[in-house]
């Protein structure tokens, strides 16, 4: 991989209003209409990406490889998500992120996360192949 600008303490930021469909109801998570975790999860992940994508080589991007989160308070309708992700681990193409989530309360989710850099079009390929092995399966049978 081509040289990055990737250093410890970049921050990246993530916002959104809670609505009918971020709620643990639409996700099918939960049976109340608040702020659903995997709602929650997600900005975390968005918050991780634009700490770094964007400071990666042409053609590379990062991907989800583990997630570690505890939900802390629930989110009314109406309010505010900030997530906030701090880079505090670089190891190769590993990277490790200390994730938060505040409405405008309180902090509402905290964890680590961990991205790894890929290169996309090496990764398109590996995953479409799926595809084909699939459509292999059902030819054989």
């Amino acid at each position: 991989m081509e040289e990055n600008n990737l250093k410890l303490g970049l921050i990246g930021q993530a916002i959104i209003n809670v609505t009918e469909e971020n709620t643990a109801m639409k996700f099918g998570s939960g049976s109340v209409k608040v702020f659903a975790t995997p709602a929650m999860v997600g900005l975390m992940e968005k918050a991780a990406i634009n700490a770094v994508d964007n400071l990666l080589p042409d053609g590379f991007a990062t991907v989800g490889t583990h997630i570690d989160v505890r939900h802390l308070s629930a989110t009314p309708l109406g309010m505010i998500i900030i997530a906030k992700a701090e880079l505090i681990e670089i190891d190769g193409k590993k990277l490790k992120f200390k994730i938060e989530a505040f409405d405008e309360i309180e902090k509402i989710g905290e964890g680590i996360h961990s991205r790894y850099i890929i290169k996309l079009q090496d990764f398109l390929e590996r995953t479409n192949k799926k595809l084909e092995k699939m459509e292999e399966k059902k030819i054989s049978k």
